[in-house]
């Protein structure tokens, strides 16, 4: 068996499909762990996503059958992934047209799709992003490295029993908002609470990011809107007629009273994200408005899109929060059929301003626009940079256990 130094350590998520929060985990924790030990990318699928800035992606089934007698830390990078079950795991690893025809096939019968996800992924695993510490004979380091799972009091007894189960096998977990930490405490759980890792965006991809925002796309978009623009961002969920239509008016009023433009981007290209057509649909609704729509998927052009803008407002959570890391007024929109505490509000009470807007129905989007651009400049940067200190505090505990510190 090797020492602690010599293992190598898995970062594991879903880097195996379009999102950008998840696209940018292993950069950063990368970044971060440095050179010190081996790091391999795995996901539950083998994938390149280099052409959109992400990686390579190694399957972590076929790791565990090449490194299945090896001593192997494993970090899971980040993400909701306490309530990601085998379904929704395996339709995101799809394309769009291939989820579409499962979907219909399939989306009626609960046992239908446990059991179409566990041919399709080759495990029984209910919770798909948790891996157990059995994979590995001889298992190193397991950490939780800010994870979320805000709906795990809601899911059935049997999903719960096997996230709970596998977080008290871990040596570290931590989490990023006060419901999930209380619902560990509930079920006896030592977890830690720290912030998402992409508050480190800003501060450890300064420079690459001010060179995208030098790219022709993002120039384009300060000649044409010397006024500003807003980032704006929705999933495919919203795309019905009547929120595209309350959408399309509160943009309106948005742009009338802050002289913005509205620049429609994808935060995410997987099944059950963001479609390029509902924001066409928004876009021809708008009698007022100047936009654009941001073409491209890469991260990079995507960060430095929200960089380049004067307000975030959206429904993707790491939306949010690389504003929050650049230091940008901020806030996320949320359907009107949707009920109960999000992963964004819960995200954005545990760590953000009183003052700033946590998440808003649609007809409330003007409003809020309005109320984030009014917080006080000073405060969004004290707050990124707390942020990123707690953080490495808390990087620094679990990294120091890999190399057996």
């Amino acid at each position: 068996m090797e020492g602690k130094d010599d293992m190598p350590t898995i970062l594991f998520g879903a880097f195996d499909r379009h999102n950008l929060g998840d696209l940018l985990f292993p950069h950063v924790l990368e970044a971060m762990l440095g050179k010190k030990q081996e790091l391999v990318v795995a996901g539950l699928a083998g994938r390149d996503l280099r052409p959109f800035g992400g990686h390579r992606v190694a399957a972590l089934p076929a790791l565990t059958a090449r490194w299945g007698e090896r001593s192997v830390n494993l970090v899971h990078a980040g993400g909701e992934i306490l309530t990601c079950d085998a379904w929704q795991a395996a339709v995101m690893l799809l394309s769009r047209e291939q989820a579409q025809t499962v979907i219909a096939r399939h989306d009626k019968d609960e046992a239908e799709r446990l059991a179409w996800a566990r041919r399709v992924l080759g495990s029984d695993r209910l919770a798909a992003y948790m891996a157990p510490k059995t994979l590995f004979r001889h298992p190193g380091t397991f950490v939780y490295n800010a994870v979320g799972g805000v709906d795990l009091g809601a899911r059935d007894p049997a999903f719960r029993a096997e996230v709970l189960d596998t977080l008290r096998a871990a040596e570290y977990v931590a989490v990023r908002d006060h419901i999930t930490l209380d619902c560990l405490a509930r079920a006896g759980i030592p977890a830690r609470l720290a912030p998402d890792p992409a508050v480190m965006v800003a501060e450890l991809f300064r420079e690459r990011i001010s060179r995208q925002r030098d790219s022709a796309e993002i120039a384009k978009l300060r000649e044409r809107f010397p006024q500003g623009f807003a980032a704006i961002q929705f999933s495919a969920d919203f795309g019905d007629d009547a929120t595209l239509n309350t959408i399309a008016a509160q943009l309106d009023r948005a742009s009338r009273a802050t002289g913005l433009a509205m620049v429609f981007f994808r935060a995410g290209a997987a099944p059950w994200h963001d479609e390029m057509a509902s924001y066409q649909s928004v876009s021809g609704r708008m009698a007022l408005a100047p936009f654009q729509l941001f073409e491209s998927l890469n991260i990079w052009d995507i960060c430095a899109l929200i960089a380049e803008s004067r307000v975030y407002c959206g429904s993707s959570l790491h939306g949010r929060i690389l504003a929050m890391s650049f230091a940008l007024p901020r806030l996320n929109m949320l359907h009107p059929a949707q009920t109960g505490t999000t992963k964004q509000a819960a995200y954005a009470r545990t760590w953000d301003l009183e003052i700033m807007p946590k998440a808003v129905q649609a007809q409330g989007i003007a409003q809020g626009i309005e109320d984030a651009l009014g917080a006080n400049t000073t405060a969004m940067t004290q707050t990124a940079v707390r942020l990123s200190a707690l953080y490495r505090q808390q990087f620094g505990e679990w990294s120091g256990l890999l190399q057996g510190k």
